[in-house]
């Protein structure tokens, strides 16, 4: 029996992703929705090949030339920000959540909302509103699947086991470009350099992300909602080769580790096909022609950001939706040219120690401290050469 489909982010490498290992199951997937931002002539050529009910642009400005590039294909276009939270809502039975940002903070909560089960490859969205996104699941019984690397393999190394008898759960980290590079030298770093991840292929903000360590950060409060062990418990370790995405140490001295080509296929299909597996056109690791992994101890000197999220995790309440919101206008203005590299951390732990709102209790809460924290960093950004 087939199951129906939404993808949230179509347009993008998560979206690529996933709609290729679709293209490779057609009798197994049924697409019901897709979304891109603006991307209007690339959405509607997809919505035409997988047959989708409706794709839906969350750039109003694009509908006029989605709608004529769907023209007499049957196929409903829809634009606006409300437009994408009712794709969200159409109820598939597994909704791909891969819209970059807070911008898709709200169609995965309306994805949640249907009680069914929810893909998540928006990191943003569960590090903004982790308790009212998690009490949302155990209200409605929807289904959360952890798409992130990092993630589905601790999701995988607990199949089966008790949570309780968990000693520490470890998200390894690739280090990013600038692994090796001094102080001095991360001063001068371009966004040209920071893009240039060395194992993974992923956007722009991302891949800044991954250079500053703040992905790994951002992952790490991921991990503290999606995996209630503690915070005492989560460890991070600089795994340069990205062929262990993760491990879990159990109480026995046992590890478990995931291993797997740095391909994002490979986790998406685990999602897609859970409780099962399913095929990927991914080449089987040949260890003997690795020879050898290596691992080592962040550098929280230079790369602050894991430190600086850990303090949010540890402070709560809104401090997580602060430091996203303040980290994406940093590493916007670093890309725009406008701070240096080592500004983009700094900027964002001057925001949260302005003070911080009272802690949201609801998804709008949630983006009225996220637009805030949005204002202060461009004031702060402002403030400071």
């Amino acid at each position: 029996m087939s199951r129906t489909i939404t993808i949230l982010g179509a347009t993008g490498s998560v979206g690529a992703s996933t709609l290729d290992l679709v293209r490779r199951n057609p009798d197994v997937f049924r697409v019901i929705a897709l979304t891109a931002n603006n991307s209007a002539a690339e959405l509607a050529a997809l919505a035409r090949e997988f047959g989708a009910e409706i794709a839906v642009v969350a750039d109003e400005a694009s509908l006029p030339e989605l709608r004529a590039a769907l023209y007499g294909s049957g196929i409903a276009a829809a634009g606006g920000e409300a437009a994408v939270i009712e794709a969200g809502a159409r109820g598939a039975d597994i909704t791909m959540a891969a819209i970059v940002g807070c911008a898709g903070l709200a169609p995965t909560m309306a994805a949640i909302e249907c009680g069914k089960v929810v893909a998540l490859a928006n990191k943003e969205a569960l590090v903004s509103a982790g308790e009212v996104m998690t009490a949302a699941v155990a209200r409605t019984g929807a289904t959360l699947l952890p798409v992130d690397s990092e993630h589905n393999a601790i999701f995988q190394c607990l199949a089966g086991n008790d949570p309780a008898h968990v000693h520490a759960i470890t998200l390894t980290a690739s280090g990013g470009p600038f692994r090796e590079w001094e102080m001095e030298r991360l001063h001068r770093a371009t966004p040209a350099e920071a893009v240039k991840h060395p194992t993974w292929s992923m956007g722009a903000k991302i891949s800044v992300d991954s250079a500053t360590m703040m992905n790994k950060g951002l992952e790490f409060i991921e991990a503290y909602h999606l995996f209630p062990v503690g915070v005492e418990k989560l460890r991070i370790v600089l795994h340069p080769q990205s062929i262990v995405h993760s491990m879990v140490e159990y109480c026995d001295g046992s590890t478990l580790a995931q291993l797997g080509p740095s391909d994002m296929r490979v986790p998406i299909a685990s999602a897609l096909a859970w409780p099962a597996r399913m095929d990927t056109p991914c080449a089987p690791l040949d260890l003997a022609a690795i020879g050898s992994l290596s691992f080592f101890k962040p550098d929280e000197e230079r790369f602050p950001a894991t430190r600086v999220a850990r303090e949010a995790v540890i402070a709560g309440g809104a401090a997580p939706a602060v430091l996203n919101a303040a980290n994406e206008i940093a590493v916007a203005a670093f890309l725009a040219g406008q701070i240096g590299f080592t500004r983009i951390v700094s900027c964002a732990e001057s925001v949260l120690a302005r003070g911080l709102p009272k802690p949201p209790a609801s998804l709008d809460e949630v983006i009225a401290v996220d637009r805030e924290a949005r204002i202060r960093a461009r004031e702060t950004m402002e403030c400071v050469p």
